[in-house]
């Protein structure tokens, strides 16, 4: 979607700068992976969803807090479990005996930034009731509608669905998380690190906003301002319908899939100080984009090729435009 605003060379400095800041306090707290740190930053100025999936004890919920405390924002977090109810997330609405009527109680998702910890152990019901606020930015209940305040965003973690006590994502819900990754172990020289300096303190308690709401909410505006070409959309275009007609594929990814690439790959082109967005930019952004939206058909699984490997075959094959920039 084009767009007739513009940004100055300062607006698009102050957001390099602001970035590096929060990048900066995360790292503090997560050793040795910068790459996840920056797809986190992405997404938050994409003003999508993050959704971390690892198995425990490799820093997920470490990440979201992280994330969360370097924003002098509000900040909520839901430990989803199986008797969590949606009302819980939502809100109420409860009978006041002074005022003789029904008052709104917020639930946990009135906040800049919601941590959803282990959102698969709840029950499909409670993570249904998600899909709005994620998808709208509002929540209903009992017939009234409540907007929630930008910026918001919704960093969940989950562990893989083989493990104990987890009920698997509905499509759905994946689909509006505008990208999912993976924290891996890590290397043996970051964990020496760690020891070093998580063993004796929690990081977390040292770590300092960087920036507020208000600035966050202001940087999202000059990622909008971020121009992409006629050619790079249709190559976004391709690279998901690709996944569409991928015999690997029982499932390929939706039009908001298509939508979350190109939002993301603006908020990547404004963090590298760009006002035009590169098919670079799409590629490196596909598989974190898309994996998580896209079903592996039975055969590429008896094959051992996951959603990665497939998405990744795909962004090799689809051809590059030839006009990339205008």
């Amino acid at each position: 979607m084009s767009t007739t605003a513009t940004s100055s060379a300062s607006d698009f400095q102050e957001l390099t700068d602001v970035a590096k800041r929060v990048r900066a306090a995360i790292e503090e707290v997560i050793e040795g992976k910068p790459d996840v740190v920056e797809t986190a930053v992405t997404v938050l100025l994409a003003e999508g969803h993050l959704l971390i999936e690892d198995v425990p004890g490799v820093g997920k919920t470490m990440l979201a807090k992280a994330l969360a405390r370097s924003i002098d924002c509000t900040v909520r977090r839901i430990q989803f479990t199986p008797d969590l109810l949606p009302s819980d997330i939502t809100g109420v609405s409860v009978f006041n005996q002074e005022i003789r009527d029904f008052e709104f109680k917020p639930g946990a998702v009135f906040a800049n930034i919601v941590v959803g910890d282990e959102i698969n152990r709840a029950s499909p019901k409670t993570q249904a009731a998600l899909l709005e606020c994620m998808e709208e930015r509002q929540v209903t209940v009992d017939t009234t509608t409540y907007h929630l305040e930008a910026p918001f965003m919704v960093v969940a973690t989950q562990n893989p669905i083989e493990m104990e006590g987890t009920y698997p994502l509905p499509e759905a819900q994946r689909d509006r998380f505008m990208a999912r990754v993976s924290m891996g172990y890590p290397s043996p020289i970051a964990e020496l690190a760690m020891l070093e300096g998580h063993a004796a303190a929690e990081p977390l308690d040292s770590l300092q906003p960087v920036t507020d709401g208000e600035q966050i909410a202001r940087l999202v505006q000059t990622v909008h301002t971020v121009h992409v070409s006629e050619a790079v959309k249709e190559y976004a275009v391709a690279l998901v319908g690709a996944t569409r007609r991928s015999q690997e594929l029982r499932l390929g990814a939706s039009p908001r899939a298509t939508l979350h690439l190109v939002r993301a790959a603006r908020a990547a082109a404004a963090l590298d100080a760009r006002e035009f967005v590169l098919p670079d930019d799409l590629q490196q952004l596909a598989v974190p984009v898309l994996a998580h939206r896209v079903l592996p058909a039975a055969e590429a699984h008896l094959g051992g090729r996951g959603a990665e490997d497939i998405i990744a075959g795909l962004v090799a094959s689809v051809p590059l435009p030839r006009n990339r920039r205008d």
